[in-house]
């Protein structure tokens, strides 16, 4: 947990609710666990779909035409990272929709 919360501080605008971090570890917890889904390749346009689709869409309940440009700029913002911690990914396109408490 603390590795997690570690990197979400490291990208986050805003102060990093732990809790929220702590419950989005315990939900995402099997795909964090296997090493071909635990990060997010912002190379691969099926992958960010998923993001799309799956998270913002399903789990947060976005719509609109912003979707994929938030994608690319949590890209952008994690770009120095070789390895993209979905957690984080996710924690910060939440907090960006400003849908944090989804996960308190």
């Amino acid at each position: 947990m603390s590795d997690h919360l570690a990197d979400v501080k490291k990208y986050a605008k805003g102060p990093v609710d732990e809790a929220v971090v702590e419950a989005m570890a315990k939900t995402y917890r099997l795909v964090l666990s296997k090493p071909d889904t635990k990060f997010v390749a912002c190379s691969d346009q099926a992958e960010l779909d998923t993001v799309r689709e799956n998270f913002l869409k399903k789990k947060l309940g976005l719509s609109g035409d912003d979707l994929d440009a938030a994608i690319k700029d949590v890209c952008e913002t994690m770009k120095a990272s070789r390895s993209k911690s979905r957690l984080t990914f996710y924690y910060l396109l939440a907090e960006r929709y400003g849908k944090l408490a989804t996960f308190a």
